[in-house]
């Protein structure tokens, strides 16, 4: 193989390697439970540290987590733009939306990202960054 056709095969590598991080990822970098609720935290590269320490609070700290999601009833979502962000000047964004309630995961998820994409200046579509559900 020549020189040029490594570099194009390492190019094509270091793209696809990219577009799978944007991707939100499918199972939960974090878990934790939080005054009987079950708490899924997803990491995602646009995160900044303190977007992300901001998360890993709201994760495992029930006052914290009673900010975003009022009532555990049911399943809860938090979802973000990515080129909005989480956090800006010490407070979340407007399109970093957070709903609960809903009946199941998905139901959260969906209702979660279609506000946030209402919401959200950036063109990326919005990714959930955390998920509620009740302790089993």
């Amino acid at each position: 193989m020549t020189k040029a056709g490594i570099l194009a095969g390492g190019l094509v590598f270091a793209g696809m390697m990219a577009q799978a991080q944007v991707q939100a990822p499918s199972v939960p970098v974090e878990a934790g439970v939080s005054a009987g609720s079950a708490v899924n935290l997803y990491l995602h590269p646009f995160l900044t540290p303190e977007e992300l320490t901001t998360l890993r609070l709201v994760a495992t700290n029930d006052q914290a987590l009673s900010l975003f999601v009022t009532s555990r009833a049911g399943h809860a979502a938090l979802a973000v733009s990515p080129q909005d962000g989480f956090v800006r000047n010490g407070s979340p964004v407007p399109s970093a939306v957070a709903l609960g309630d809903l009946p199941d995961a998905a139901a959260a998820r969906a209702a979660a990202l279609a506000a946030c994409d209402q919401a959200r200046v950036g063109q990326e579509p919005c990714v959930v960054v955390l998920d509620v559900a009740p302790a089993p």
